[in-house]
């Protein structure tokens, strides 16, 4: 937040501070139930890890965020 205040400052938009309202809630939206939270991590993992072809996880991440933007009404 602190990052998102001086950014706007020095821009002198409210930019910063919207997408960082958007970042929270889609956080705290995916926190509320631990199992999607849980399966972020993991997908996550397999990512970073290298191990296989991103594209089914990828997928699967961006609908879990895609949710979470509904639920926190983003």
């Amino acid at each position: 937040m602190f990052e998102a205040t001086t950014n706007a400052q020095q821009a002198q938009s409210l930019a910063p501070l919207r997408a960082f309202v958007h970042s929270w809630g889609v956080f705290v939206a995916i926190g509320r139930h631990p199992a999607r939270a849980a399966r972020l991590r993991e997908l996550e993992r397999i990512v970073d890890a290298g191990e296989q072809d991103p594209a089914d996880t990828m997928t699967e991440t961006r609908r879990i965020r895609e949710a979470a933007e509904m639920e926190a009404r983003l």
